[in-house]
């Protein structure tokens, strides 16, 4: 694999230069649940784009092979100037170029941005959580301010809606880690809190060595239904959001909810085999969605 770019300062763009760009990158790669998918309108998608981009971007330094640690750190940091350059009205990068525009546009707050790239480089440094509290913060980080922008970006702002939505976002960020332990692994990554792997018996070395017992399906069948009350503390918002969102919402909750499913129905055994919506479950889904 060609070692990925290191972003320079680059010449000026335009935010329709920056637009463009954003969209190559958010049909370029592929992810778990949608994307500016065509159920969202085409009057925020490219908004949509510009905020993936700088997310997707600031991800693959953090995990795309070809990095040093200190390359990660440098690259992280810069891309915080560019942010700041954004927010102070001088974008120097096409994507910040378009997240000028977007950031304006919406009246988008910084510290969700900065939230962001405060788990990216948790990514990188960050191994082991040794509390259920210490993964929560990680969420707050990670996951839940991609569902404030999404509602930002729709006008919904209301204080009551960012709640539910961080309680759908935290559950989907740790239903990706229990479907994604094996790989986890491979970086040497843990997200079962360590207090937690002792409460139930299993240890840090049983996971390595990837053991399948009775004490590692009990840790992730508790995993497992401590994120679907997650996700069902956080359904209202399902019925509150207008057309606009309601689709992608109920996709994106099912989705969750399904693969935590599988999980149940695989004996909580996510060593052994990863859980994953087939073409079928995902053609499932989209039924289930609009009679919902």
């Amino acid at each position: 694999m060609n070692k990925p770019k290191i972003y320079i300062k680059e010449k000026y763009w335009s935010a329709e230069d920056g637009f463009r760009y954003c969209e190559t990158i958010a049909r370029s790669h592929y992810e778990n649940f949608p994307v500016a998918s065509h159920f969202v309108s085409k009057e925020i998608r490219k908004y949509v784009w510009a905020i993936y981009a700088f997310a997707r971007i600031a991800d693959d330094y953090a995990d795309e092979p070809g990095f040093t640690l200190a390359e990660r750190m440098d690259n992280l940091n810069q891309w915080e100037q560019y942010l700041d350059e954004c927010y102070n009205g001088n974008p120097t990068h096409r994507i910040f170029a378009a997240l000028a525009e977007t950031v304006e546009r919406f009246q988008i707050p910084i510290e969700l941005f900065q939230n962001l790239l405060t788990a990216f480089r948790a990514d990188v440094t960050v191994k082991r959580y040794e509390t259920f509290e210490d993964v929560l913060a990680y969420c707050r980080n990670s996951a839940n301010p991609i569902g404030r922008l999404l509602l930002l970006l729709l006008n919904y702002r209301s204080e009551t809606m960012m709640h539910l939505s961080d309680s759908i976002c935290t559950a989907l960020q740790l239903t990706n880690f229990w479907q994604d332990v094996s790989e986890d692994l491979q970086k040497g990554r843990i997200y079962f809190p360590l207090e937690e792997l002792e409460e139930f018996g299993y240890s840090e070395q049983d996971l390595f060595n990837q053991k399948v017992n009775d004490h590692f399906c009990n840790l992730v069948a508790f995993q497992v239904r401590r994120t679907a009350e997650l996700f069902v503390e956080g359904k209202p918002l399902l019925t509150m959001v207008g057309k606009d969102l309601s689709m992608e919402l109920r996709l994106t909750w099912n989705g969750g909810m399904k693969i935590l499913q599988k999980i149940h129905k695989q004996n909580y055994d996510v060593l052994t085999k990863r859980p994953a919506l087939s073409k079928l479950d995902k053609l499932g889904l989209l039924f289930r969605s609009f009679l919902s």
